[in-house]
């Protein structure tokens, strides 16, 4: 009995959200985020031929869109986890919601634009549409009976391999060091976002007050002289190809318009995947 009583104040102490450890969400954050960049990469490598940055930070591999949306998918479907007709519709929602507010925040905080649906029928603002809604549902589904069970297993292969307070401690300093950078690419891109609208004349909304905040913060020489070396404008377009402000009339302006001198990503190929797999075909049907 008292070995029971000891289990149940245990499980009392273990903070959750709806029911799943913190612990557990966090390492979900961190393993999907890693995914989800690899995933990003591989595709531009594929459709567009380039290996550009498709990290959400400036120095971790990471993709928190997807540690994100994981998170919330895997929180919120386990109340439609009845059975595929409920998981999809679940998928439909979540997925969506999900979405529009990822990239609503997205633009307000960080001035980027992830994706764009403004061309694709049944849009909602250019941030979801009605196909993509059908895709949350159906990867809901898959996600939820094949792909998160897999990464259960993986994570409970780990704790009979590593005492659980060690993987805590892992969990930790990566999620530190995540918050860090954050901060850092935050602090950069706010800095970086000044000095293209005053050095190349952009006519945004509120000119008058963005260059006041230009003035006080690179007036001192050090810290502009910094910011300058560290969050260069190759740098920063590297790391960020999408960033864009806004001008007077609605118009998105891109930054990397405006340095064509520096190409928004690390290497082009000669020929993309789906170009080579269609010489393939040819090949064969000849």
């Amino acid at each position: 009995m008292d070995e029971q009583k000891k289990e149940v104040k245990k499980e009392k102490k273990k903070f959750t959200i709806l029911g799943i450890s913190i612990w557990k969400i966090l390492t979900y954050f961190i393993i999907y985020s890693v995914a989800g960049y690899i995933i990003e990469t591989l595709f531009s490598i594929a459709t567009k031929g380039t290996w550009e940055s498709r990290q959400s930070f400036l120095y971790g591999p990471f993709c928190c869109i997807y540690g994100l949306g994981a998170v919330v998918m895997i929180i919120f479907l386990q109340y439609f986890n009845k059975n595929n007709n409920t998981l999809f519709w679940g998928g439909f929602l979540v997925g969506s919601v999900t979405e529009y507010l990822i990239s609503f925040l997205g633009e307000k905080i960080f001035h980027v634009v992830w994706w764009d649906y403004s061309n694709m029928p049944l849009n909602i603002n250019g941030r979801i549409c009605f196909f993509f809604s059908l895709f949350w549902g159906f990867l809901a589904i898959y996600f939820m009976s094949y792909i998160n069970p897999k990464i259960d297993r993986m994570l409970e292969w780990f704790k009979k391999k590593i005492p659980v307070p060690y993987l805590k401690v892992i969990v930790t300093i990566i999620i530190v060091l995540l918050l860090i950078d954050f901060l850092v690419s935050s602090f950069a891109m706010g800095m970086f976002y000044l000095r293209m609208i005053h050095e190349h004349n952009m006519p945004v909304e509120n000119k008058d007050k963005v260059e006041e905040m230009y003035e006080k913060a690179y007036q001192n020489e050090w810290l502009s002289n910094f910011v300058r070396t560290v969050f260069s404008d190759r740098k920063m377009i590297r790391t960020f190809p999408n960033l864009k402000a806004t001008d007077k009339d609605g118009n998105i302006l891109y930054f990397d318009s405006y340095l064509p001198d520096i190409q928004p990503y690390y290497y082009k190929f000669k020929t993309t995947l789906k170009q080579e797999l269609e010489d393939v075909l040819k090949g064969v049907k000849q």
